[in-house]
């Protein structure tokens, strides 16, 4: 008898773990599903192997883990900040990417010492300069700047973006237990199929790759103008950096800042695209989708990211798998990615309401200058051709967030000193 109830136990454990272990999965496979495009899309428009890419941010992921002891759910992903460097070091060496391999890594380098310099400094010096009228409006730029890109690739088609997110808020606000945290996957499929339908998925790509393939992967070369041009790049995404930390860790409702430390979160990063610049891949960075989908499912897990971030390294070796994603539309991405990043918008709202922060005139100049700056500089460099930033060289320039947020760091400083003392 009681060897019969042992039994049932044991049969009972191991369908528990069975059914958690098939929801990581399942989870795992909707943070691959939302980085991917973006992920694959940098090294589209920069030359870059796609395949190598994929295997760098999972490869880039687990390194960022290992080094932030596990504890931010973060996925690395492709980074957007090196692409006009890179396509300019490309023209100047005859399309030869590998000097702009090497002017990454040197990046990444830059990141690993910033790193050290933070650890010896102290987070708590550089946490007081960061309070929620600082970081809520980062975050929302962060957001809000990200949206124009999403309607954009939904611009292909609005129906069938219309329907991918229309499906996905639906489940989102409607769905209960553990089907309300696949929204997500669930808007990307029923947008897929009606894709089938209207005929805009081409299956040619699937039906042509082989099963398995080896990336070609390529060492870096150096030249100190390659350097030059891409490693200032640094000063312009080191505030991104801290900004992307601070919205994950206001969505798990921790300080990642704090614990395990702003100089983990970087050397995390720049380990990360030390190592993808050495085979070939792009400069890594903390992904806002996947913050988007932290925000969305409220599965928070470490060990879901780092699962996923093996996939994308098993992807990169299979490319029947790989092929099939690149074939998922660009308006169902944009659909997705609207809901994603409007959700990182609203996480900065709330970190200013959660944290009381005072509307006095001060704290509103702060909030204010941060937005202003953060939004408006990008539509007055298109409209009226005058940069609002600081030039770096003639490729780069801290504009945009980053300039936004040092002037907010600054203003802040200076207006609410009596505060910080």
């Amino acid at each position: 008898m009681t060897e019969n109830v042992i039994k049932e136990n044991v049969y009972e454990k191991e369908e528990i773990s069975l059914k958690s272990s098939s929801r990581k999965v399942v989870l795992a496979l909707q943070h691959l599903i939302a980085m991917f495009g973006a992920t694959v899309l940098v090294p589209m428009l920069t030359g870059l192997n796609p395949s190598i890419a994929l295997f760098s941010a999972g490869m880039g992921t687990l390194i960022f883990h290992l080094c932030t002891k596990g504890k931010v759910p973060v996925f690395l992903g492709s980074s957007f900040a090196f692409i006009p460097v890179v396509l300019a070091v490309k023209e100047m060496y005859n399309g030869d990417l590998s000097y702009a391999q090497g002017g990454m890594l040197v990046a990444g380098l830059i990141y690993v010492i910033v790193s050290f310099l933070i650890k010896k400094i102290g987070v708590e010096k550089i946490g007081r300069y960061l309070p929620s009228q600082v970081v809520g409006p980062m975050i929302i730029v962060i957001g809000m700047n990200l949206i124009p890109t999403a309607i954009d690739m939904a611009s292909n088609n609005f129906l069938v973006a219309g329907i991918t997110l229309g499906v996905a808020l639906l489940v989102n606000f409607k769905g209960k237990g553990f089907f309300k945290q696949l929204a997500i996957l669930t808007g990307v499929i029923v947008g897929y199929l009606v894709s089938l339908k209207l005929g805009l998925v081409d299956l040619n790509l699937v039906k042509e790759s082989p099963v398995f393939s080896l990336p070609p992967f390529n060492l870096p070369k150096f030249d100190i103008g390659a350097i030059a041009i891409i490693a200032p790049v640094v000063l312009a995404v080191f505030m991104e950096h801290i900004g992307d930390i601070t919205t994950n860790g206001q969505v798990v409702g921790k300080n990642f800042i704090e614990d395990p430390g702003l100089n983990r979160t970087l050397l995390g990063d720049g380990l990360a695209t030390m190592a993808a610049s050495l085979i070939g891949g792009p400069a890594n960075t903390t992904y806002g989708e996947n913050t988007g989908v932290l925000a969305l499912t409220k599965n928070y897990d470490p060990s879901t990211l780092r699962l996923a971030a093996v996939f994308a390294i098993a992807l990169g070796f299979v490319s029947k798998v790989g092929a099939f994603l690149s074939t998922i539309p660009v308006p169902v991405m944009g659909g997705i990615s609207i809901m994603l990043f409007s959700m990182i918008s609203l996480v900065g709202v709330q970190t200013i309401k959660n944290s009381k922060v005072k509307f006095n005139w001060k704290n509103i100049i702060v909030m204010s200058t941060i937005i202003v700056l953060g939004l408006g500089g990008s539509i007055i460099e298109k409209k009226f051709g005058v940069v609002i930033g600081i030039p770096i060289n003639e490729s780069v320039k801290i504009s945009g967030l980053s300039f936004a947020a040092i002037i907010g760091v600054l203003l802040n400083a200076v207006l609410n000193r009596n505060v910080n003392e």
